[in-house]
């Protein structure tokens, strides 16, 4: 078995300090120094592909992970240098759920939803299919229409609707069922041999739950909202799973545990040996606690 820690993160507001509140000092350098260790194993899981994982970690100076799990769960890399090299056994997993289709194939099953308005050629893959449609449409319902559909075309899939406020629109991401988060790291779990006792994820959002809640010790920031905060605890304590689940306080060798602190925060209720680590970065660095 592999006995390193395997520490999974989220990137948008939860590594990023792209939210509203505000980030500890110099706090993503203590992250990169402690990533340095070898008994630590870094993976990003992210909503962004590959070329934007590659931008965030470039523009917030991050350290580069082992492995990253990109595109809503539908791509896992596996970092050499500067090599990321795509896990094709991954593809042929989640392959199963779409019976050998992908996503170009389902745009041929989808041309009567008229409402739904095929993303840039970018913003796709092989198995994630996303569309904009209308912002204020009822999102429950078109998702309950295009699942109900493939459903009867054999194609189980997972369909996620959210609002581009930006944009002014909605969004419809149509995965094969098998691409999520909570698989995608289990699955590299797996292939790796990471021990479950030695596996954090830390996340922040909605989209985050299914990980936040699950047998997987779990992190959840202290910028998180309070109705994801109140979600993920009613879900832990109905299923009997509250000790996998740490609520980042702030209260951890000065830090606001926002971000990149509540991580280091999380990281260290679980596993206590990291803190000499991490109080050693502090010191490197010259940051007053």
């Amino acid at each position: 078995m592999n006995n390193n820690i395997l520490l999974c993160s989220d990137m948008d507001r939860t590594i990023l300090p792209n939210g509203d509140q505000e980030e500890s000092s110099e706090v993503r350098f203590v992250l990169r120094l402690l990533v340095e260790r070898p008994e630590i194993h870094l993976a990003y899981v992210s909503g962004r592909d590959k070329n934007l994982i590659q931008e965030a970690i470039e523009e917030y100076d991050l350290p580069s992970p082992n492995y990253a799990i990109g595109d809503v769960g539908t791509t896992i890399y596996e970092l050499t240098g500067t090599d990321w090299r795509p896990w094709e056994a991954w593809f042929k997993e989640i392959a199963k759920d779409w019976n050998g289709l992908e996503s170009e194939d389902l745009t041929g099953y989808l041309k009567g939803f008229d409402d739904l308005i095929l993303q840039e050629p970018e913003k796709q893959n092989r198995f994630k299919l996303s569309y904009y449609a209308d912002k204020n449409a009822s999102g429950r319902q078109l998702v309950d229409q295009i699942q109900a559909y493939l459903s009867k075309q054999r194609l189980s899939s997972r369909i996620i609707w959210s609002v581009d406020e930006q944009r002014n629109s909605g969004l419809v991401d149509i995965l094969p069922q098998r691409a999520s988060k909570l698989h995608a790291i289990k699955y590299l779990m797996d292939q790796k041999g990471y021990r479950k006792s030695k596996v954090v994820f830390c996340g922040d959002s909605g989209n985050d739950l299914n990980v936040l809640t699950s047998d997987i010790r779990a992190v959840l920031v202290k910028n998180a909202s309070e109705n994801v905060r109140l979600e993920a605890m009613e879900s832990v304590v109905k299923n009997g799973r509250a000790e996998t689940l740490y609520m980042a306080k702030g209260e951890f060798m000065g830090m606001n545990g926002n971000y990149a602190a509540g991580v280091l925060e999380g990281l260290t209720h679980f596993e206590p040996d990291v803190r000499p680590w991490i109080e050693a970065a502090v010191y490197r660095l010259g940051i007053s606690q």
